[in-house]
């Protein structure tokens, strides 16, 4: 399988620069519309939510296949601004505080205006704090924004137009490396929209057709657990594509195979659907893991929860610390496409 990798990863270094909290995704949608075009898939709708579902016509009509990835990143909201000029920001997504202190932000005001900052405790200098720096927790309550305005005062924020509820996006700080490692926060889930356009790029390229008819969800909430909602009537299977765990006791992942999930925080995934994912993969001598994730849900098992009668599994790139700074290798991100080739050319039972 001739997969285009340089191209794949040129596409995740651009939507990765593209900011994206859940919640902000609209130029991220766009970038996926236009992208889209480029590759000559023209039939797509814009749900009423925001998200992107395009169209492939395969060889057999009679069998609808679906795969998603999520346009939507971790971020933060304006909760409050403070009497000191800083603001008070709440989550978007789940992420614990630690692993975005003295993470540079870009706050999105309503007139579209932009302004930075960088998100720290509110008893950030050890010179100044001592002990009480290093035994703080990290809390919602215990970290704030400091905007690089000239700003001591809430009037002075308000006079920028800053608000609350402005949502706040994190710097991805994206490192392509010359050894195959990729860093970069937002790989969840951003890689696999790059490895989906790059799975049609090998279809163009090869004047292919999947298998079956294939629908493509470019879904915009799953960080808030309600990323899918919308599904064609007669879909058969939905496979989401979505990172794969590497640290932890509990984990198998590697970061040059692509995952397989078993089973995650929600439910079992569909086992004959896993089964026919794992032969497609043992048959085309594509390296994988299989995993079981114990605080970890897709929007698979979100459309599942919601009574959807359809099969459904999860496929994707194993990420190491995944909503920190995470990374990924490209020979796992190789894996994933040529799995999304194998599978989706398959035949159905």
């Amino acid at each position: 399988m001739n997969i285009d990798l340089k191209y794949t990863l040129k596409k995740t270094v651009e939507l990765l620069a593209i900011p994206s909290p859940v919640g902000y995704t609209h130029m991220a949608i766009e970038w996926v519309r236009k992208e889209l075009e480029s590759l000559g898939v023209k039939k797509y709708n814009i749900t009423k939510k925001g998200a992107l579902i395009a169209y492939v016509k395969g060889k057999d009509s009679n069998y609808k296949k679906m795969i998603s990835a999520h346009v939507d990143t971790l971020g933060a909201v304006v909760k409050k601004v403070k009497k000191n000029g800083r603001l008070q920001i709440t989550s978007a997504g789940g992420f614990a505080w630690g692993s975005v202190e003295g993470e540079n932000t870009t706050i999105h005001t309503l007139s579209g205006k932009t302004y930075t900052g960088t998100i720290l405790p509110i008893k950030a200098s050890v010179h100044v704090y001592g002990d009480a720096v290093r035994e703080m927790l990290r809390t919602e309550e215990t970290m704030e924004v400091r905007i690089d305005e000239d700003v001591k005062t809430d009037e002075d924020v308000f006079k920028l137009g800053i608000l609350q509820g402005d949502f706040l996006s994190f710097d991805p700080r994206t490192r392509v490396l010359e050894n195959g490692y990729i860093k970069s926060r937002h790989l969840d889930d951003k890689l696999c929209v790059a490895q989906i356009l790059a799975y049609l790029k090998y279809l163009k390229d090869n004047k292919l057709k999947p298998k079956t008819d294939l629908y493509i969800y470019f879904s915009n909430y799953e960080e808030n657990g309600h990323g899918v909602s919308v599904f064609p009537e007669d879909l058969d299977e939905f496979i989401a594509v979505d990172i794969g765990l590497v640290a932890g006791e509990d984990a198998h992942g590697d970061e040059k195979k692509v995952n397989i999930t078993a089973k995650d925080s929600k439910t079992s995934y569909d086992y004959t659907l896993r089964k026919r994912i794992q032969e497609a993969a043992d048959k085309n001598k594509i390296k994988y893991t299989i995993a079981v994730h114990n605080r970890y849900s897709s929007d698979a098992t979100a459309a599942i929860s919601q009574g959807f009668d359809f099969k459904y599994a999860c496929i994707g790139p194993n990420v190491d610390a995944t909503h920190h700074y995470e990374r990924c290798h490209s020979d796992g991100i190789v894996e994933t496409i040529k799995l999304l080739i194998a599978y989706l050319w398959t035949t159905h039972d």
